[in-house]
């Protein structure tokens, strides 16, 4: 039995959206053991994932760091990979070809173009798109990588529902990351407010922070779900999002799990890139742009929430 590595080592968001691609590896490799190496923040929820036979972790550590380099050096070449499917693409990758992994065949973006064809070109399609004609020249049979099943990630969430909610709740996620600013709409406690307003107390309207987000969560006027007041993990984040009536959010991780889960709901996107780029629509999760999100008014917000809840 030969070794396959997949390395995708984050963010949450490109994790959820590669798992079809992750299960077309898998599919096309049913006498191999798939190992996938990935970030210390993903590494249990992966861990469950159905379709690998194991997580390794990566600390991404400077690559100045040669004792790091070393250690990781050495346990990839235990395993005696004889492919690497890098879904990945970065420059620490990269690195990682040339210098920690450069002995099995790699399948990379850069081994997807077409002669005379710049990567720069490439990366403007869709991450589908691109992640599929990468996998199609490495010779993987396409069947799920646009069909992502997340029901292998589900836990009951009955209790926690009946401690925050009336069974009936809107998700926000008013989040981003501290160097993605440009992702985030100003006016989320605004737009609380009027759905309170408006619908009594039809539905709650229920947050779900990570780690550091706590605190604006509870500043916008959101019921904050927590479990002994920490963040719930990764799990419980997919359950409750499947469980929500609909689902307002931010270009982030979260989004992209309302989607795959096709959830009625509505991501926010400003000028930092395109929802198509990102493939994140789908007939019920919507995209509402505009070039600058602070011009993107709570009443516009509030009429496309309405045309799905009323």
């Amino acid at each position: 039995m030969s070794n396959i590595l997949i390395i995708k080592h984050g963010s949450l968001g490109d994790l959820i959206q590669a798992n079809g691609a992750i299960k077309d590896i898998k599919n096309s490799h049913p006498h191999s053991k798939v190992l996938l190496l990935t970030g210390v923040p993903y590494v249990n929820f992966m861990s469950a994932c159905p379709y690998i036979d194991g997580v390794l972790i990566d600390k991404r550590l400077p690559r100045w760091n040669l004792f790091y380099l070393f250690k990781l050096k050495k346990l990839l070449e235990g395993y005696n990979f004889s492919k690497v499917y890098d879904l990945q693409n970065s420059s620490r990758t990269l690195f990682y070809r040339k210098f920690i992994l450069n002995k099995p065949e790699w399948s990379s973006t850069l081994d997807a173009l077409e002669p005379g064809q710049k990567k720069t070109d490439f990366d403007k399609d869709g991450v589908l798109i691109r992640m599929g004609v990468q996998l199609k020249k490495a010779g993987v049979k396409l069947n799920y990588i646009d069909k992502v099943d997340l029901t292998w990630a589900l836990e009951d969430v009955s209790k926690l529902i009946k401690k925050y909610t009336n069974n009936e709740f809107v998700m926000i996620f008013p989040f981003c990351s501290k160097k993605h600013q440009n992702k985030k709409w100003p006016y989320f406690k605004e737009l609380i407010n009027k759905i309170k307003q408006y619908y009594k107390n039809r539905y709650v309207v229920l947050a779900a922070p990570g780690p550091g987000e706590i605190k604006e969560a509870k500043d916008i006027n959101s019921k904050v779900v927590l479990i002994d007041d920490k963040p719930v993990n990764i799990n419980i984040l997919i359950s409750l999002i499947y469980k929500a009536k609909f689902v307002i959010s931010n270009d982030t991780g979260p989004a992209h799990i309302c989607s795959h889960l096709n959830k009625n709901g509505l991501v926010l996107f400003g000028s930092h890139t395109s929802p198509e780029k990102v493939s994140i629509m789908n007939n019920n999760f919507k995209a509402l742009k505009s070039e600058n999100l602070g011009e993107l008014s709570v009443d516009e917000v509030m009429k496309q929430v309405r045309e799905k809840l009323d």
